[in-house]
C-alpha cells in the first residue's frame, strides 16, 4: 500500500465520517452494526466471552473480525445502545465514551511470542506495550497537555485514521498506518513516520507512544490548515502533511529528543500464517484464521475457553482477520489445532481459505450486488490449496469493495454481468486488466490468479 501514500489525495469529503462504533451504531439491512475497537487486538478470555454474550442475545449469534483487529456484531436490534454500551463498559471494553472510535491501533501480533528473530536481538521491544499505553493516551482526552494550538482532545480524528505498531518485521508496516512506530533492533529505539514513506524520526523506545499521540496532533493541525476533510494522512496533498522537522520541534518541545532519518527502508514483512508458532521457553502460540472474517459464537468461545484454560488468558486478534492464542503447552497446541480444525477454522497455510475474504454482501449490505459470501465459501470448497505463497482473494458485492486487502491481491468483483476478476497490485500504475468469469470456472479461475507470478 505504498502507493496509496503518493496518490492524489482526496480533495475533501462530500459527507462526515460515518465510521460506526460501539456506541454510533450503523443501520444495516440485517439490522444494527457495532464495531468495538480493540487497541493492539488485545482481548482477555473473559473479555472475549462477554462479546460471544452479546453476539448471541442481542445480535445474529455471529462476530465479524475487521481488517484493523476490531470486532463488529451485527444484527443488532435498533434500541439495543444502552444496554450494549452498559455492558461493553463493564467489561473494560468501552473505556471513553468520546474516544472510542479512535482507538484504531494495530501492533505486531506474534511480537514476544516466537522465538525466531530474524537475525535480530532479543532486545525487541514489546509493542503491545506500546499499544496499551497509546491507548491510555488516547482515552485521556482532555486530561491530556494541551498542544500549541490550545487543543489537546483527539476525539476529532476520523474513526478510519490508523496507528500502526512495529515489532521490526514488517507485518504491520505493509498495512500502510497514517502514524507508524518500528522497533529497531537495539530494543531501545524506533522510527516514526506518518504513513510508511521518508523521512523517519528516531527517537527512544520509551517515548514512542506518546510521540504517536502528538504525530496525530499534528495531523488534526494539518487538517486545519488545509482546510480538507481529511481523514487520513494520504488525503493531504504532499506540501500540507506535517514535515518531519516540524514534528520534530514539537516533540522537542514536549521534551523527547529526537533525530531526523532522511533516508528510510522500512521493513516490509507477510502476515502472521496460521498454524502451531514456536515460542521461548517452552511454550507455543497459535495462529489462526476465521473461514471469510467471521466466527460463530460457538467457534468463538472454542477459541475463548482454550486461552483461558491452557493459554495465559488472553487472544490476540489480528488486523488478517485472525486470532493467536498464546502461552499454550505443545501437547495443548496440537490439541486444540485439532478441535479448531475440526470446527471449521482455518489452522494452516495451505488452506483455500487462507488470505481469503469478502464483505458483508447481500442480505446485510442493500449497495451489494450478490450474496457475495456464499458465492465465495462455493467457490472456495471447489479450489485446491493454494498454500503459504498464494495471493490474497477478495469478494466484493459492489466498487466500494469494503474491507480488501492491500498490496498485490486477487479481486473478485460483483457486477450485473456477473463475477469480474482481475488481479490488482497497489504498487502498480494503471488499471488492473479484468475480465468477466462464468459460475462454472470461478473455483478454476480463481486458483490460478492466486499463483500468478
Amino acid at each position: 500500500m505504498l502507493a496509496a501514500m503518493s496518490a492524489t489525495p482526496t480533495s475533501g469529503r462530500e459527507s462526515g465520517d460515518r465510521c460506526p462504533g460501539a456506541l454510533r451504531l450503523h443501520a444495516a439491512d440485517d439490522g444494527a452494526l457495532a464495531r468495538v475497537r480493540l487497541p493492539g487486538g488485545l482481548l482477555t478470555s473473559v473479555q472475549a466471552e462477554v462479546l460471544a454474550d452479546l453476539a448471541e442475545e442481542l445480535g445474529d449469534g455471529r462476530l465479524d473480525i475487521t481488517s484493523r483487529g476490531n470486532v463488529q456484531l451485527r444484527g443488532l436490534p435498533d434500541a439495543c445502545g444502552a444496554a450494549l454500551g452498559g455492558r461493553l463498559r463493564a467489561a473494560g471494553l468501552l473505556p471513553s465514551d468520546r474516544h472510542e472510535r479512535i482507538r484504531n491501533v494495530v501492533a505486531s501480533p506474534l511480537c514476544g511470542l516466537d522465538g525466531r528473530d530474524d537475525g535480530r536481538t532479543d532486545a525487541r521491544v514489546d509493542v503491545q506495550a506500546w499499544a496499551r499505553a497509546l491507548d491510555a493516551l488516547l482515552c485521556a482526552g482532555e486530561d491530556a497537555e494541551e498542544d500549541e494550538a490550545g487543543t489537546s482532545d483527539l476525539s476529532g480524528l476520523s474513526g478510519r485514521f490508523l496507528f500502526g505498531l512495529d515489532d521490526g518485521r514488517g507485518d504491520v508496516v505493509a498495512l500502510a498506518p497514517d502514524v507508524t512506530l518500528i522497533a529497531e533492533r537495539d530494543g531501545r529505539h524506533a522510527l516514526l513516520c506518518f504513513g510508511t514513506t521518508g523521512p523517519a524520526l528516531r527517537l527512544a523506545a520509551g517515548d514512542a507512544p506518546r510521540a504517536a499521540l502528538l504525530s496525530a496532533r499534528a495531523f488534526l493541525a494539518a487538517q486545519r490548515a488545509s482546510g480538507v476533510g481529511a481523514w487520513r494522512v494520504r488525503d493531504l496533498a504532499p506540501e500540507q502533511r506535517p514535515s518531519p522537522e516540524r514534528l520534530a520541534e514539537r516533540l522537542a518541545a514536549a521534551g523527547i529528543a529526537c533525530s531526523l532519518v532522511p533516508r528510510l527502508t522500512l521493513p516490509h514483512g507477510p502476515a502472521p500464517p496460521p498454524g502451531a508458532v514456536h515460542g521461548r521457553d517452552g511454550r507455543w502460540a497459535l495462529s489462526l484464521a476465521a473461514p471469510l472474517g467471521r466466527l460463530t459464537v460457538g467457534q468463538w468461545r472454542l477459541v475463548a475457553r482454550a486461552a483461558a484454560r491452557d493459554g495465559d488468558g488472553e487472544l490476540r486478534v489480528t488486523p488478517w482477520r485472525g486470532i493467536v492464542v498464546p502461552g499454550l503447552t505443545a501437547v495443548a497446541g496440537a490439541a486444540h489445532r485439532t478441535a479448531f480444525a475440526d470446527a471449521g477454522l482455518v489452522v494452516s497455510p495451505d488452506s483455500p481459505w487462507h488470505g481469503a475474504g469478502a464483505c458483508a454482501g447481500r442480505p446485510g449490505c442493500a449497495k451489494s450486488l450478490a450474496d457475495v459470501r456464499a458465492d465465495a465459501a462455493a467457490c472456495l470448497a471447489g479450489t485446491l490449496p493454494g498454500g503459504a505463497d498464494a495471493l490474497p482473494v477478495y469478494w466484493s458485492g459492489c466498487e466500494r469493495r469494503c474491507g480488501h486487502p492491500g498490496g498485490r491481491w486477487v479481486d473478485v468483483l460483483a457486477t450485473d454481468e456477473g463475477y469480474r476478476l482481475a488481479v490488482r497490485d497497489d504498487a502498480a500504475r494503471g488499471p488492473a486488466t479484468a475480465r468477466t468469469v462464468p459460475a462454472r470456472e470461478m473455483a478454476d479461475a480463481v486458483a490460478a490468479a492466486r499463483t500468478t507470478t
